[in-house]
């Protein structure tokens, strides 16, 4: 069963390596950039290999066990 997080963003986007590390579920940039890169992360099913992709509001994250849900901020 995996756990999700909710992320809220305070712009209309933000990088993906960036939202990695904002939700904490790596340590820094480059293992952000590790785990990208080796097709460890998806984005609502689909595997992304840059890091500098924009997530936005809706769009849901997986990897490791973790879904990481960006949301809109305030």
């Amino acid at each position: 069963m995996s756990n999700t997080i909710e992320v809220p963003i305070r712009d209309e986007s933000i990088r993906l390596g960036q939202l990695l590390k904002l939700a904490g579920v790596v340590d820094d940039g480059s293992m952000a950039r590790m785990v990208i890169e080796n097709g460890e992360v998806t984005v609502d099913g689909e595997v992304w290999s840059r890091r500098g992709k924009q997530v936005r509001p809706g769009m849901v994250v997986q990897y490791a066990g973790q879904s990481i849900r960006v949301v809109g901020g305030p």
